[in-house]
């Protein structure tokens, strides 16, 4: 199982995050390539810290929307998307190069994530992206969703996500922000939500009944209010359990 997390979401004189806290207990790193989030300090600074600690490098696109976090959904064709996100990938690219290192994964942030886990054609401009750049890159997405099938239909290896602090609906897509509880504060009940996630996948309720989705990867936001905490308790539990927790690809 991987462990992945948002990272790098500072931006000029604003601090966001607790990436020194959460990078030692993470496998993968998210790192934000400058619309929604980052700046190119922040984005070299946090492909530093990542190699400092092992943990595998990806592409964090998402729309360009600084205001917004990037959580607001955009009207944008497949070609814009298709065109931002290579964009953002060659940002981040060039300056882990610069550094001699290697990205490993992209996966979409924000709305540009949940919109694309439902419209087969944005995913597959993400996905074409993705893959446009290299092929040996891992496209992460919602577990069951438009993105995995778009990256499988690209060539692409695929990473099925599930998200230990965030709550879902019934048929396995992540609740709105904006509804209460759609984020899990209690380190306890994402501790406890994580393992059930790895050890049963996503559980989806249909008129047909009820199946699990299994899951490659888990995300805690690097904007949680305890990601450190988060992190350090969910990567001991795991291994507690017996779970093998590793980077994406390995």
């Amino acid at each position: 199982m991987d462990l992945n997390c948002d990272m790098g979401e500072s931006f000029g004189a604003y601090a966001l995050g607790q990436d020194e806290a959460v990078m030692p207990h993470i496998t993968s790193a998210n790192i934000a390539c400058g619309y929604h989030a980052g700046d190119p300090l922040v984005m070299r600074a946090t492909l530093a810290l990542a190699a400092r600690h092992a943990v595998g490098l990806g592409a964090h696109p998402g729309y360009p929307d600084l205001q917004g976090f990037g959580r607001r959904n955009m009207e944008l064709t497949p070609d814009e998307v298709e065109a931002l996100t290579l964009y953002q990938i060659g940002a981040l690219a060039g300056l882990a190069r610069a550094a001699r290192l290697e990205l490993a994964h992209v996966k979409p942030h924000g709305a540009l994530y949940n919109q694309a886990a439902k419209d087969p054609a944005l995913a597959r401009a993400v996905a074409r992206a993705a893959a446009g750049f290299s092929k040996t890159l891992i496209l992460v997405g919602l577990a069951g969703s438009a993105l995995i099938a778009a990256g499988q239909e690209a060539g692409l290896r695929t990473a099925s996500e599930a998200f230990p602090d965030r709550a879902y609906n019934p048929d396995g897509s992540l609740r709105a922000r904006k509804l209460a509880g759609a984020v899990i504060e209690d380190p306890g009940a994402v501790l406890a939500h994580a393992l059930e996630l790895a050890r049963h996948g996503i559980r989806v309720e249909s008129e047909h009944g009820a199946a699990c989705l299994a899951v490659d990867t888990l995300c805690l936001h690097g904007d949680h209010p305890h990601a450190g905490e988060n992190a350090r308790q969910v990567r001991a539990a795991l291994e507690g359990a017996g779970i093998r927790v590793a980077r994406l690809g390995r």
